[in-house]
């Protein structure tokens, strides 16, 4: 586990921003967010030193409400205790990109590009999900005529009370949040604040609850909670619960770190769009979920990641200030859209 040093002071007001030191550092953003411009440089300066070292901070002082995290969790609970027949009810479209609706536990494999797709298959990840994205609301802006015309897809809703108005004011809480911090991000690259809004304002973000079953039988050796991947989109806003069998990160020195699960905070990390875009000057890191210990097996796991997608035909081509001389762009151009279709294709089998 990241263990606390003495957090460094880097704020205008005395209050320090990094509030526990380590590869995964707990940052204060609440500076950032009173709109004072120093402060905002301030808290910008620091998220751009970890996105260059691990790409992975928890934060606090985010200004999401308490009541949004409990009403979501408390609905992603209830969907997972459904029967069977009944979550099955709302299995993802074949044919779905965004692979909307429940995922039973076997049908995912997360893993990074060069795995075996026959053995991350296999080895499963022991997980079920269930899936929102904006764009299956009706109405849904962002989807170009060239685009694939299952984008437009509708999102499967379970028949629980108040499930849909837990799951869509949660979705708003992290779109507002996301929409900061890429702001943050922008002026860490010495870019004008709002160079990434045109890119992200009809964005194709997947909100995917994890539901980690209590594991009856140990797994099979090598298999995971969810295996060893890189985030794919620009960055990825996650609230985890803290039972055993959590989330670890690869460490620069190939051990293992533990993410701290910290009530009320949020694990912030980059993902490989990002990582393109900065020319590698920031870092997308693999990480895993791992299993919990057999004494603890049947402890079961939540968590509910919100995967920042750009625009889908927002282009993903080198920032200006990451490359220059000696330092040429080493991807080709792309973009979302056809980069997440490719990820998705190849994570899923579709």
């Amino acid at each position: 586990m990241t263990t606390s040093t003495p957090p460094r002071t880097a704020a205008t007001d005395a209050r320090p921003i990094t509030l526990v030191d380590g590869y995964v550092p707990v940052i204060d953003i609440s500076g950032a967010r009173r709109g004072d411009r120093d402060g905002r440089l301030a808290v910008a300066r620091t998220v751009g030193e970890v996105c260059e070292t691990s790409g992975f901070m928890a934060i606090t002082g985010h200004g999401v409400p308490q009541t949004a995290i409990r009403d979501v969790y408390e609905a992603t609970r209830a969907f997972f205790a459904l029967p069977d027949e009944h979550k099955h009810r709302l299995l993802a479209e074949r044919n779905d990109p965004l692979m909307r609706g429940f995922g039973r536990k076997g049908n995912l494999a997360a893993a990074n590009a060069g795995t075996d797709p026959e053995e991350a298959r296999r080895l499963a990840d022991l997980s079920e999900t269930y899936t929102y994205n904006r764009l299956g609301e009706p109405g849904a802006t962002g989807i170009p005529h060239d685009a694939p015309a299952e984008l437009s897809l509708p999102n499967k809703w379970p028949d629980l009370p108040g499930f849909r108005d837990a799951y869509t004011a949660y979705y708003a809480a992290m779109e507002d949040l996301a929409q900061e911090l890429m702001r943050l991000f922008a002026l860490a690259l010495d870019l004008p604040e709002h160079w990434f809004d045109d890119k992200t304002d009809h964005h194709m973000t997947n909100l995917t609850a994890n539901y980690y079953p209590g594991q009856q039988q140990p797994p099979e050796p090598g298999q995971l909670r969810k295996g060893v991947h890189s985030d794919w989109g620009s960055l990825t806003i996650l609230y985890q619960d803290g039972a055993p069998g959590g989330l670890q990160v690869l460490g620069k020195d190939g051990r293992w770190v533990d993410v701290p699960a910290i009530n009320g905070t949020f694990v912030i990390n980059i993902g490989d769009l990002m990582a393109f875009w900065t020319n590698h000057r920031w870092v997308s890191t693999v990480h895993r979920v791992v299993n919990p210990p057999r004494e603890v097996a049947l402890r079961e796991r939540y968590s509910v990641p919100f995967f920042l997608q750009p625009n889908y035909d927002a282009p993903i081509e080198c920032i200006p200030t990451c490359t220059g001389p000696g330092n040429p762009p080493r991807h080709p151009a792309t973009t979302s859209g056809a980069y997440l279709t490719g990820k998705l294709s190849a994570a899923y089998g579709i």
